[in-house]
């Protein structure tokens, strides 16, 4: 038995936080993130804990994002001194991270206490401070993907690969009560298939209870290929009038695969004379540990460095780490594409861009990433004509772009082709997502694939125990519809043998072994799904 208390990420996409009690007394943590988007949200951050932090036996990071790792200075800082187990990958990202982040509770903190010294009212302290984040280091523990790992002797853990950015995982826990096992998984943000750089998902086939995200639960992304066509059209629309393309993007990740597009722009003559800006420096310094672990990269981006080519290099780019480097963008005449943070355009030198641009006719402002409700992103997404940037109304003259196909995040599609690879039927429960998304992914996952699923409330207990073998139940209440789900989930096992038998037949010297027999096979599987097709439609 398992008492999972959801203390983030549950109807709104922040603050992913989970705490976990086993029978034995003992307490773990899945994540602890930082809420960002409305006031009225991220004051959670300052609340207190819904636990003791020095009672944490151990905390269990997805991945680097500050929505899953940026409050832990601040567990840390009030008392925690459990083990933090994560990847390689992971620890070194949020070594950068969290210093960035603390850097900014400090700015922040700082701005806040001139603004009521000014009226008269006591200073505030920031969230945390670098030193705290520092401290964070000495409790990760980084530890190998697919590697089993035993927390307590009824209680072992495994990462697998989310395939969302680099290092970030998916987390197995199994728990055992006498002669019952129970397997529990949180699915921490699960990337597309085919996303650049990082590898596609881990494929699970069975768990009793699985914790999935819902971002884009209500959507599907446009397809990739469109999407760096409308990246193209975005940077020649401004190139021609002389103006900046503004890339807000986030440091990890996404910046990295916006480099690695402009890099294959630019090896297919595709890319305009334009200069390049990486105006981030948390991104240059995240950019230098992708480059650093190219074991984990795919297959296409491991071919790009075994032919000497940097993925993340093209030659006018420049990096810009300096304050006065970026101020000095600012003043440049001409166009330039200036990628810079924070990706939701709520601070960093991002808002600094679009201070002195969003007026511009001719600019671009390529939206490339989630905004959360709220956000300056989400007010330029739904058309804002002014919007609020360092305390004054800018008009909105700039072409905005909203490209959804370059997201990290799995969309409504492939979220359930993930979730319908489980043979056992887990209960499904919908977090990280907001209300709408994750309602419409809980009706999409009950109407194909038959699954129960629940929606958790902010700071809800859920007492999980091993599910009964349910198939049968299934098949009894639900007759032919339970058909329907069963072939639904041999259309997803079908799909992935096809992809993996694209990809081998692009290789030379699989495909030479390939015979006339191979090719009556495939025949004849067509002209069956037709016979199939044509019948039902009868």
């Amino acid at each position: 038995m398992l008492k999972v208390t959801c203390l983030g990420a549950t109807q709104t996409v922040t603050g992913s936080n989970f705490l976990l009690r086993t029978d034995s007394g003992k307490k773990y943590l899945v994540d602890c993130g930082l809420f960002q988007g409305p006031k009225k949200i991220e004051r959670r951050n300052w609340s207190d804990w819904d636990f003791d932090p020095a009672g944490i036996d151990a905390l269990l990071l997805t991945h680097a994002h500050i929505d899953h790792s940026g409050r832990i200075p601040k567990l840390v800082k009030d008392g925690f001194r459990g083990r933090i187990l994560t990847t390689h990958p992971t620890a070194e990202l949020c070594r950068i991270m969290l210093l960035d982040s603390a850097h900014i509770q400090e700015m922040q903190a700082e701005w806040e206490s001139k603004k009521r010294k000014r009226q008269g009212l006591a200073p505030v302290d920031p969230l945390y401070t670098q030193e705290d984040a520092e401290k964070v280091m000495e409790y990760i523990h980084p530890v190998q993907r697919d590697e089993m790992i035993e927390l307590e002797p009824d209680l072992q853990v495994r990462f697998r690969n989310a395939g969302h950015i680099l290092g970030s995982s998916i987390v197995e826990l199994w728990t055992r009560d006498q002669d019952e096992e129970m397997k529990v998984i949180f699915s921490g943000d699960l990337g597309q298939e085919d996303q650049l750089i990082v590898q596609d998902p881990h494929q699970i086939l069975n768990a009793d209870h699985l914790f999935v995200e819902s971002t884009y639960g209500d959507r599907n992304h446009r397809s990739f290929d469109q999407s760096k066509e409308e990246l193209l059209q975005a940077i020649m629309y401004s190139a021609r009038a002389g103006e900046k393309v503004l890339i807000p993007a986030f440091a990890v990740e996404r910046t990295q695969e916006i480099l690695y597009i402009l890099g294959e722009f630019h090896r297919q003559g595709r890319l305009p004379d334009i200069p390049v800006f990486l105006d981030s420096p948390l991104a240059i310094k995240a950019t230098e540990i992708f480059r650093q672990n190219p074991r984990d990269y795919d297959q296409d981006a491991r071919a790009l460095v075994s032919r000497g080519v940097d993925p993340f290099d093209l030659p006018d780019l420049t990096f810009t780490s300096s304050t006065q480097e970026s101020m000095d963008l600012n003043a440049r005449q001409g166009p330039a594409i200036i990628i810079a943070g924070n990706g939701m355009c709520t601070a960093g030198r991002i808002v600094h861009h679009l201070k002195h641009n969003l007026w511009r006719q001719g600019c671009s402002v390529v939206i490339v990433g989630f905004q959360v409700a709220g956000s300056t992103g989400r007010m330029l997404v739904d058309g804002a004509k002014k919007v609020k940037v360092l305390g004054e109304n800018i008009s909105v003259r700039a072409k905005v772009f909203t490209i959804g196909g370059f997201s990290a995040h799995a969309d409504q599609s492939g979220l359930l082709t993930w979730i319908g690879h489980f043979r056992n039927h887990p209960k499904v429960y919908l977090v990280h997502g907001e209300e709408r998304a994750s309602t419409a992914l809980a009706q999409a996952i009950r109407s194909r694939i038959g699954f129960e699923v629940h929606i958790p409330q902010w700071k809800e207990s859920l007492l999980l125990k091993p599910r009964q073998e349910v198939e049968e139940v299934f098949a009894k209440e639900t007759g032919e519809a339970d058909f329907a789900a069963a072939t639904y989930n041999s259309v997803i096992d079908v799909e992935r043998l096809i992809k993996e038998l694209k990809k081998k037949i692009q290789d030379p010297e699989w495909a030479k072994n390939l015979d006339e027999e191979d090719l009556d096979r495939l025949q004849s599987w067509y002209q069956d799904l037709q016979t199939m097709l044509g019948e039902k439609d009868a």
